[in-house]
C-alpha cells in the first residue's frame, strides 16, 4: 500500500440475530402463560363444574315426585322399588357442617353428564340406608359440590333423605389424610378393601377429586349409618 492511498474500510459485519430470537420466543412462552393462567382461572372459579340451577331444579322435582307418589297400602304389602335410570334422581344429601343451604341431588351413575347435575351413585353399590357401601361420587374445584370436604372430620355427619325415610351417617376419618388413585376401586367396596367379607352394617363412601384442578388422585371420606328416621 502506497503512503497516499487511503486504508479501506473493514466490511460490516451483520448483527447477531440469536438476541432478537430469544426475545420472540421469551414473548411467545409468556403468551402462552397467561392463556394457560387465564383458561385455568376461567375453569376454576367461573366455569360451574355442576350448574347450581339445574341441581335445585333436580332437588325440586324429586320433591315433587315424593310427594306426588301414592303410599304403599300396610295390605297390599312392600313394593320392590323400580330400578332407577342413569341420570334419575334418587335421593338428596345434606351435610350440615357446609351449612343449611347445602343439599345436593343425588343421581344414578358417575359419568360426567350425571355429575353436571349433582353428585353420582356408584352403580352397584348399596342403596341409602341399606347393608353395604352406599358410594357417592361429586365434583370438587373451587365451587362443586365437594369442594370444602377437606374441612369434614371424622365425627361429621352426612345425611342422606329419601321418599321414605332420612338417614344419618358420621365420618369415620379425615378426607385431607385419606388419597387414592382413580384406580382404587376398593374404596366402594361393599366393605372397603375387604372385598372377602360380608356387609353387616350400612356405610357411606365420599369421593372427590384431590386436587381443585382435575386429577387422576381422589379424596376419600368413609362413613357409618347412626341414625335412621322414617317419614
Amino acid at each position: 500500500m502506497s503512503a497516499g492511498t487511503a486504508p479501506r474500510r473493514a466490511a460490516t459485519e451483520p448483527r447477531p440475530r440469536k438476541g432478537r430470537g430469544l426475545t420472540i420466543a421469551g414473548v411467545v412462552l409468556l403468551v402462552l402463560g397467561l392463556g394457560a393462567l387465564a383458561w385455568s382461572s376461567y375453569d376454576l372459579f367461573w366455569n360451574p363444574l355442576v350448574d347450581p340451577q339445574v341441581a335445585s331444579a333436580q332437588a325440586a322435582d324429586l320433591r315433587q315426585q315424593w310427594e306426588a307418589e301414592p303410599e304403599a297400602s300396610e295390605s297390599a304389602g312392600p313394593v320392590e322399588p323400580a330400578r332407577p335410570l342413569p341420570g334419575d334422581a334418587v335421593a338428596l344429601l345434606r351435610i350440615p357442617t357446609f351449612g343449611d343451604a347445602f343439599e345436593q341431588p343425588v343421581l344414578a351413575g358417575t359419568d360426567q353428564p350425571t355429575l353436571k347435575k349433582g353428585l353420582g351413585w356408584y352403580d352397584g353399590t348399596a342403596a341409602p340406608g341399606e347393608v353395604g357401601n352406599f358410594a357417592v361420587a361429586g365434583h370438587r374445584g373451587a365451587t362443586g359440590p365437594f369442594a370444602p370436604i377437606m374441612d369434614l372430620g371424622a365425627g361429621d355427619q352426612v345425611v342422606v333423605e329419601t321418599r321414605d325415610a332420612v338417614y344419618t351417617y358420621e365420618l369415620t376419618n379425615n378426607p385431607a389424610e385419606m388419597t387414592v388413585k382413580d384406580t382404587d376401586t376398593w374404596v366402594i367396596q361393599p366393605v372397603p378393601g375387604q372385598p372377602e367379607v360380608r356387609p353387616t352394617e350400612a356405610l357411606i363412601t365420599l369421593t372427590t377429586c384431590q386436587d381443585l384442578f382435575r386429577s387422576p388422585d381422589r379424596t376419600i371420606a368413609f362413613g357409618k349409618l347412626v341414625d335412621t328416621r322414617s317419614k
